[in-house]
């Protein structure tokens, strides 16, 4: 059954992306962010309540509350450039630099953690790598797109989405290593809420969201509930199955991504492309070993 709801997490976090692009076509993406956080928040105090961990909340030390508001303030600020990527560039090459933070999060957790590299880890960071590198071929792009600035500035945003998602994982292990997982992930989206909204008055879009088009509400806030339900099968199937082989399934969501992609924005995978796809899913199943 975990391996069922693993799977189920892939695919959900893979449509996650297409969602979101979807909804923030006219929509800008920090206020788009901060509409769905408040779906994703919904989800995670519901696994919360699901598995009775809200008890524990009067137990949660200093330490833990001091990790936990980091984690989830570099959980907000890759979310907000994640998606000002997908605003941006293509699905089909922002999401594999998102990706890339497996890498990031290995060499973090080797320094700060001191957590060892196996040989079939660092081959698999090879691959990835080169697979990422592939995978961002250069693209034409027309003055009416912004020129070639604009053709950098997501993959400057993919990058800064990547590296946030990276710490969010070194802090989130810390602060998580004192209370019970999907209370910290709930406490973690709280802090990812109030950022996400403080950031829209900040960027003086307020009055964005009176008129965020009712067809891509719809896509934000399924975005939202896409997100949710990737999170709570992902928690189901680490709870039953071993996370060395959860988390690789889980990376396998870019298949999904990509696949949708093709279907809803006709964008299409060149050779080399292709070959950097294949590369990154070998380094990613290279790590279950």
């Amino acid at each position: 059954m975990w391996v069922v709801c693993a799977f189920g997490s892939a695919f959900f976090a893979g449509i996650t992306a297409i969602l979101a692009k979807c909804g923030i076509k006219k929509t800008n993406s920090t206020v788009a962010t901060a509409v769905r956080t408040i779906v994703v928040l919904a989800f995670s105090w519901l696994m919360v309540l699901l598995t009775g961990s809200q008890a524990q909340l009067k137990d949660i030390d200093g330490k833990t509350w001091l990790f936990l508001i980091l984690s989830g303030l570099a959980t907000g600020a890759s979310w907000l450039c994640y998606f000002k990527a997908l605003q941006l560039g293509d699905i089909n090459k922002v999401v594999p630099v998102d990706k890339s933070s497996v890498i990031l999060t290995m060499l973090l957790a080797f320094i700060f953690l001191h957590e060892s590299i196996t040989y079939f880890g660092g081959i698999g960071i090879v691959l990835i790598a080169a697979g990422t590198f592939l995978m961002i071929e250069k693209k034409d792009v027309s003055p009416k797109e912004g020129g070639a600035g604009a053709n950098k500035r997501w993959l400057l945003y993919a990058a800064g989405s990547a590296v946030f998602a990276s710490l969010t994982s070194i802090l989130g292990k810390i602060g998580i290593s004192g209370v019970e997982s999907n209370l910290g992930t709930a406490i973690r989206t709280g802090v990812v809420l109030l950022m996400a909204w403080a950031m829209v008055p900040i960027t003086k879009k307020t009055h964005a969201v009176r008129e965020i088009p009712s067809r891509e509400l719809g896509f934000i806030l399924l975005s939202g509930l896409s997100t949710g339900a990737s999170w709570l099968l992902y928690y189901r199937a680490l709870q039953d199955g071993p996370a060395s082989v959860v988390v690789p399934i889980d990376k396998l969501s870019i298949l999904v991504t990509v696949l949708f992609s093709y279907f809803v924005f006709h964008e299409k995978l060149s050779v080399k492309s292709g070959i950097g796809l294949i590369l990154i899913v070998l380094g990613t199943l290279s790590m279950l070993f």
